[in-house]
């Protein structure tokens, strides 16, 4: 029996102040809000062929993690400059890799970090 592929179909960073995530994911990211359920302390966000979300996390272990999520972008270094203007805390600049990539690393209010990454070129 072969197994059937497997894909990745959400993910989910974990919050404190969840009206707060949900105000820097959509107006300070960008990111289209597809649901949100106040009663369940859950939003989800159109973020490409993966759906994004926060949930309101009551266990603060939980929060302000280094998520491993990258977000791609166009114009790293423009996008970078203009999350900064908007108070966005930088973990690191957009800095070259050793393996030859570049990538950003910010935080979003509740301390979750995530990067910036202009995909392949």
């Amino acid at each position: 029996m072969q197994m059937s592929a497997i894909s990745v179909g959400y993910v989910n960073v974990f919050v404190r102040d969840f009206d707060r995530a949900v105000d820097f994911y959509s107006n300070t990211l960008g990111l289209q809000l597809d649901m949100r359920a106040d009663d369940f302390g859950y939003a989800s966000f159109q973020a490409g062929p993966i759906s994004f979300a926060v949930a309101k996390a009551d266990d603060p272990a939980l929060v302000g993690k280094h998520t491993g999520i990258g977000f791609i972008v166009d114009d790293i270094d423009a996008v970078y400059a203009d999350l900064i203007a908007k108070g966005v805390e930088s973990e690191m600049p957009p800095t070259k890799q050793p393996w030859g990539g570049i990538l950003a690393l910010m935080k979003d209010p509740d301390g979750n970090v995530f990067y910036l990454d202009p995909g392949i070129s």
